[in-house]
């Protein structure tokens, strides 16, 4: 779920690289698709703020101790931009959140995966950018996608569904605005003030009902969910030096299908002809939508959804 690409980079050649950019990319995928599935399985005392206000400090926390020891980590001269980029990558972390917690993973996160089509719309909006007839016809089989989706009468609802659609907007807003924040400033600072800021949300609610780890169970997840999380954003931005930028996006969106796999094998997520229906369509569309924007920008590394 959330993260940033780096700037760009010119990808490594050899037979190294070859093996080096799929493995560091697979190996983020499978860690975010375990950050979902402690999303998923804490106790149900532990509420998005709560969940959310461990992430985030304790992103900061690591951010700082590994990197803050040559200066100051936040120094930038694009502060206002990377405080807005915080708060809306912060959105949708928790608007996912909350989908994992109401409805099957799985299904949570094909809606999540459809933000390539809101980034082409923010882009049009904010920046002007055309959007091609191609990339029209992707967006609209996004759309179609999602429409299949959205069902009724599956537990949570609603709700849970419209969450992970929200969630799915607010992270197409921030792959928006990451395009001009990675021309001056590295992918550390930029998830520093995503941390911060998600820091900064959640605290009060987290201050207003606290609640600590008691059992050994309960500090093992909150670690995994810090830990795991900022290591495969590491991952991730080690990968998309080996690779093009549009071959991370393809690498990285393995993480819906190990996801997938997971709540349908392990959690028993419901696979009805929507989900196979709608999720192909959502998944092979972003996938698209994702490659043709790259073609355009001529291969630039693509933000992940930057909600986990």
């Amino acid at each position: 779920m959330t993260h940033v690409s780096p700037a760009p980079r010119t990808p490594t050649s050899g037979p190294e690289a070859a093996l080096a950019g799929p493995l560091f990319m697979l190996a983020a995928a499978l860690l975010f698709t375990a950050l979902n599935l402690l999303i998923k399985l804490m106790g149900p005392s532990y509420t998005i703020w709560h969940i959310g206000f461990y992430r985030f400090a304790g992103g900061v926390a690591l951010l700082v101790l590994l990197f803050g020891r040559h200066g100051n980590p936040y120094r930038s001269r694009d502060l206002r931009l990377l405080i807005i980029r915080g708060c809306t990558g912060s959105a949708a972390f928790l608007s996912i959140i909350t989908a994992i917690r109401l409805l099957p993973v799985s299904t949570a996160l094909v809606i999540f995966y459809a933000f390539p089509a809101f980034a082409a719309i923010f882009s049009f909006l904010i920046y002007g950018e055309r959007i091609s007839r191609a990339e029209m016809a992707c967006i609209a089989a996004v759309i179609a996608g999602i429409a299949v989706l959205f069902d009724f009468r599956l537990e949570g609802g609603l709700f849970g569904q419209a969450m992970a659609l929200c969630g799915a907007a607010f992270a197409g807003l921030t792959v928006t605005l990451i395009r001009n924040l990675r021309q001056r400033n590295g992918p550390v600072v930029i998830y520093l003030y995503f941390c911060t800021m998600g820091m900064l949300v959640t605290a009060p609610k987290f201050a207003a009902e606290p609640l600590l780890p008691s059992t050994a169970l309960d500090i093992a997840m909150v670690a995994g969910i810090v830990v795991i999380s900022v290591t495969a954003q590491l991952l991730m931005n080690q990968g998309f030096f080996y690779c093009r930028g549009w071959e991370g996006g393809v690498f990285m969106s393995s993480e819906v299908i190990f996801t997938a796999v997971v709540g349908i094998v392990f959690l028993g997520d419901p696979a009805s002809w929507r989900f196979w229906t709608g999720g192909a369509l959502v998944f092979a569309s972003s996938l698209a939508l994702n490659r043709l924007k790259a073609a355009a920008a001529g291969n630039p590394a693509p933000a992940r959804p930057p909600a986990s």
